[in-house]
């Protein structure tokens, strides 16, 4: 959607309005594209000079996302900063905000970054959550899991995702063994919740302080990474307008500027828990993108560079299926089944295909979410089959 109801940052011209970007993954590449609609320039720090978001960006800085002198480079270039993934020190955006405005900011990282600074604020707030407690040796680890119980999940305080540097115990004997596991780092210990479902909240936060939200998206997971998104979930309206409701407080007590996604449980009475805050564009919102009037990357950048926010409500039932390495065979991606001409594919232009990487994603409609999400799966299964190679026979 291009739109030319432009309210400029002070000082700068919204028309090749300079846009920082800390990342140079697939969502900063669908960041660049959105960016281009409306007329804005996107400089990408990332240490790949060729990350996938080269390809959608005006301009590439080569540099590490933890390294304050890249992001002054980067800050030097722009007109405002934002990012695709969380995990930027705290003190590399206090750096880069003495030179430019940062949208989302240090003090939001300061609060989500660190999984317990994320839990001790949802707990000062009385945001709903699973029972937790911290642990940062072998004897505050099995002090911790005592208090929780069994089963819970030990999860690294900064830098895990996609299941990376996490694991769930079973029994108090397996704690030790657990925590080494995932490398004897600082960790959260939080009870295992039997939910019923898994649902985001995609929130966009405009600069003004108005709000837009999308439908609720309901998430399976395989193997620890998303597999598959749903819009609309299966709640009941109650559920949904509850999800929203503790979305906009979420984020108006971070006082977040641009999208925040908001990862719920919903337990088997119906109540909810918040699993995990991501302050940025979301993988479970990648659905926006073709299904809705206003993507996330195009609502994002909105948000970043002070214009008004677009309309959000998908026209259809929608499912988004991951497309993983796992899919990939001789460096290759999978061939659709001659059924599933009518759906979209994004490829992330990734070198290499390795297991758990997410290479693309793919947007299935239908007539009903239940149509739209058994189609995914259909095509997933195809996909799986036509891609597994054939056991060589035996020698002549």
């Amino acid at each position: 959607m291009t739109t030319h109801l432009f309210r400029p940052i002070p000082g700068s011209q919204p028309e090749g309005l300079r846009i920082g970007i800390l990342g140079g993954g697939q969502l900063g590449q669908m960041l660049g594209t959105a960016a281009r609609s409306l007329g804005l320039r996107v400089i990408v720090l990332d240490p790949d000079p060729d990350c996938p978001a080269a390809v959608t960006a005006h301009a590439v800085v080569p540099g590490r996302l933890d390294d304050p002198a890249a992001v002054r480079r980067l800050a030097a270039q722009c007109d405002v900063l934002t990012l695709e993934t969380e995990h930027v020190p705290v003190a590399v955006l206090e750096a880069a905000e003495a030179i430019v405005p940062v949208r989302p900011g240090s003090s939001v990282l300061r609060l989500v970054a660190d999984r317990l600074a994320q839990k001790r604020f949802l707990a000062t707030h009385k945001f709903p959550q699973p029972a937790f407690a911290w642990a940062h040796d072998s004897e505050s680890l099995l002090a911790a899991v005592e208090r929780v119980g069994t089963p819970c999940v030990l999860k690294n305080r900064t830098g895990g995702y996609d299941g990376r540097g996490q694991a769930r115990v079973r029994l108090p004997e397996d704690a030790l063994a657990a925590w080494h596991g995932t490398g004897a780092q600082p960790c959260i210990v939080e009870r295992f919740v039997a939910f019923e479902r898994e649902v985001s909240v995609l929130i966009a936060c405009a600069l003004d302080g108005t709000r837009a939200f999308w439908p609720i998206a309901e998430n399976d997971h395989l193997g620890s990474v998303l597999h598959t998104t749903v819009v609309p979930a299966g709640l009941t309206p109650a559920q949904a307008e509850a999800a929203r409701t503790l979305g906009g407080a979420v984020a108006g007590a971070l006082r977040h500027v641009g999208v925040l996604a908001l990862e719920l449980f919903v337990e088997r009475d119906g109540s909810l828990l918040i699993n995990e805050i991501a302050p940025r564009v979301h993988n479970s919102g990648h659905f926006t993108w073709g299904a809705s009037p206003t993507s996330q990357f195009e609502q994002h950048l909105r948000c970043v560079a002070g214009l008004p926010l677009g309309p959000t409500q998908p026209t259809v039932p929608v499912a988004m299926l991951n497309l993983l390495g796992d899919l990939w065979h001789d460096g290759q991606p999978p061939p659709l089944p001659a059924w599933a001409a009518d759906v979209d594919v994004h490829l992330y232009g990734k070198r290499d295909a390795r297991p758990g990487r997410k290479m693309g994603h793919i947007l299935v409609r239908a007539a009903t979410a239940t149509d739209a999400l058994d189609r995914a799966r259909r095509l997933h299964a195809e996909c799986v089959g036509l891609q597994r190679p054939t056991a060589p026979g035996p020698d002549p």
